[in-house]
């Protein structure tokens, strides 16, 4: 049984699984909070699949550095990391 990670945590099995896997406890709990929620959705568009120019905004927004100088692949790899 999942231990109680306190009322910020809204499911705390998934939480531990994901931390489990080696996702940041912040990332976990995101992905967690989302999924317990229902707004956590599969059926966006993959990455790989994404636009330079959308991948560059959503590093933009997330803080990622250097970005303006990444190809699309270290774009991916920058953002996928982040968490």
């Amino acid at each position: 049984m999942a231990r109680d990670h306190g009322p910020q945590i809204k499911d705390d099995a998934l939480f531990e699984a994901l931390v489990a896997q080696g996702n940041s406890t912040e990332k976990a709990a995101r992905i967690a909070n989302a999924k317990a929620r229902g707004s956590l959705s599969h059926n966006s568009v993959h990455l790989e699949d994404r636009t330079k120019p959308a991948l560059l905004e959503q590093a933009r927004r997330i803080g990622i550095a250097g970005r303006s100088r990444m190809t699309k692949a270290e774009l991916v790899a920058a953002i996928r990391d982040h968490g």
